[in-house]
């Protein structure tokens, strides 16, 4: 069984109870129906005879009855039919409101090479467009139910026209569905040829919106709307495929009604008029009763094809064996160096050395190398990326906020954190200030993506997210660039503070002195991996004027490493 199998089968257990309340409703509208419209049929046949037949005849003919049993069934097939799709799309919100939430934590917590090969707009494809597909496949679960209610009312009804009308009947149904099944696998091509065109098309715009800024300085507006406008052909020729085999099930299923519905009509001739009209349209609504079911055949191609692009977002590869570490201010040791907790370290190097992807390997983003890192004693690559977190509070270099408020944007770092915590933060990346000018200081809105915000306001917003951590290690990746000399200082100074009072490591990337004065260490990165240098300061102590000056000479590069794993405190 697949993930997702697994996954949709627990959603329909959890949903029984309104699955079968569903079930039970389109049987009664399948069973209504057949009636509602035999009876009919029936009744205005046997009406006009009698009207015809003369005064007496009409008068003794009972209109009541009839007339109030087909108000009833009218009654009763509208209420069920709503009560149908009230219990039907009830299950199936209550199943994608557990299986989206699935999908995107498969997301987030899938290796990092998988995580990182979905772009922004396929991810938003798949949880959204093919899960709408199964939320069709949870809707229309009813369908087998109505089709078996439809043939027993359909099937009790003709056999008053004789047993030829009944199995002329199941004959036409049986063929109908024959059919339906042979055109479907003709349909699957099609609509699988939908689902990716639908989601390359999503992929294509959300890439060009991203990049629309750009666009325009360069001019590309039109080379974007060509290339969005090849993705929306190929999606108009795969539908214009789909609609005709689509075109197909409709004719197969108005040729059915007409087949069943004239058989019957001409099977039951001697048993009267009323009875002939009882099972033409009886027939007639029976074979309309499997039109649910048809519909759902229609869609097994997409349906097939959103399950294959769902499963593979909850694929998951073979679990190791991972081991605890301790938490308490761990130490890390990469490529025979070993930083001590409390350590303050300025990881230099030229671009592309691989500075970024360090950060990113020790956070879980990128797969970690069995041996090549060590975290409290035990192999990062056998460290879980959600327990590696714990270790670490990070600002990346590019980073994104969400589209809420400031306070939304902080307390992604710590849920709990107090309104003094959250100014305190702000206070030491030197950001309250600007936000307490905020129309709504805290709880003002910044847009997609912090847009409201300047560049530097929004890389301060993602220090003061990191600065409300607990973890024993700081991490941060170009925190100043951008900012002027004067902010700059400030932040350098209330870090230098912050780090002493709490006693957490740092590893820095940066190219700025100022920052840099901060460190004990520079570690210089190879871009074929390993460490050159590892400069150690010769006081632990923090240095203000050095913070103030921006002057760092421990980045000099003047001494070189011990072959001895030397531990860098």
């Amino acid at each position: 069984m697949t993930p997702l199998a697994r996954l949709l089968a627990e959603q329909r257990r959890r949903q029984r109870r309104l699955l079968l309340r569903a079930a039970g409703y389109a049987a009664l509208v399948a069973a209504a129906s057949v009636i509602l419209l035999g009876l009919s049929g029936w009744f205005i046949t046997a009406a006009a005879i009698a009207g015809l037949a003369g005064p007496v005849a009409a008068q003794g003919f009972n209109y009541m009855l009839p007339s109030a049993g087909i108000r009833l069934l009218a009654i009763l097939r509208t209420g069920a039919r709503y009560g149908e799709r009230l219990a039907s799309h009830e299950a199936a919100f209550g199943a994608l409101a557990q299986i989206r939430p699935a999908l995107f934590q498969a997301i987030a917590a899938a290796p990092a090479a998988r995580a990182l090969s979905f772009s922004t707009g396929e991810a938003t494809a798949r949880i959204v467009q093919d899960v709408g597909v199964i939320e069709n496949r949870f809707a229309m679960m009813s369908a087998p139910a109505g089709l078996v209610a439809a043939t027993v009312a359909g099937t009790i009804l003709t056999l008053l026209g004789g047993w030829a009308p009944a199995l002329a009947t199941l004959g036409c149904l049986a063929a109908l569905l024959v059919v339906a099944d042979r055109l479907a696998s003709r349909l699957e091509a099609p609509g699988r040829a939908v689902q990716r065109a639908t989601g390359a098309l999503k992929d294509e715009v959300a890439l060009h919106l991203g990049a629309a800024a750009e666009l325009r300085c360069y001019g590309l507006e039109d080379w974007a709307a060509t290339r969005i406008g090849e993705q929306s052909e190929r999606l108009a020729d795969a539908a214009r495929a789909q609609a005709q085999v689509l075109g197909w099930f409709e004719l197969a299923q108005a040729s059915a009604i007409a087949l069943a519905a004239g058989a019957a009509a001409a099977l039951a001739q001697g048993q009267g008029a009323a009875i002939v009209a009882l099972a033409a349209l009886a027939a007639a609504m029976t074979i309309d009763g499997a039109a649910p079911l048809v519909r759902r055949l229609a869609q097994r191609g997409m349906v097939r094809e959103a399950e294959a692009r769902l499963d593979t977002l909850l694929e998951t590869g073979p679990v190791r064996e991972r081991a605890a570490i301790a938490l308490d201010r761990p130490t890390i040791e990469s490529d025979g160096v070993m930083l001590a907790p409390g350590a303050r370290i300025l990881i230099a190097g030229e671009s592309g050395a691989g500075k970024t992807t360090l950060i990113e390997t020790l956070m879980g983003l990128r797969d970690a190398t069995p041996g090549a890192i060590r975290i409290g004693g035990q192999d990062l690559a056998d460290i879980p990326p959600r327990q590696r977190r714990t270790v670490f509070d990070w600002a990346p270099q590019d980073a994104a906020l969400l589209s809420g408020t400031v306070r939304d944007n902080l307390l992604l770092a710590s849920p709990q954190a107090s309104e003094a915590d959250l100014w305190h933060a702000l206070h030491d990346a030197a950001l309250d200030e600007r936000v307490r000018r905020l129309p709504d200081g805290l709880d003002s809105w910044i847009g997609e993506n912090g847009e409201r915000l300047s560049g530097g306001e929004r890389r301060r917003l993602s220090l003061a997210r990191a600065y409300l951590g607990t973890a024993p290690w700081l991490l941060l990746d170009e925190p100043s660039e951008g900012l002027d000399s004067a902010t700059e200082r400030t932040i350098a100074l209330r870090l230098a503070v912050r780090l002493s009072a709490r006693g957490q490591g740092l590893l820095l990337i940066s190219h700025r002195p100022r920052l840099g004065a901060l460190c004990d260490t520079t570690l210089r990165r190879r871009p074929s991996g390993g460490w050159t240098e590892a400069a150690a300061l010769p006081s632990r102590g923090i240095d203000r004027h050095r913070l103030e000056t921006g002057a760092a000479g421990h980045a000099s590069g003047d001494s070189t490493p011990s072959r001895d794993a030397p531990v860098l405190v």
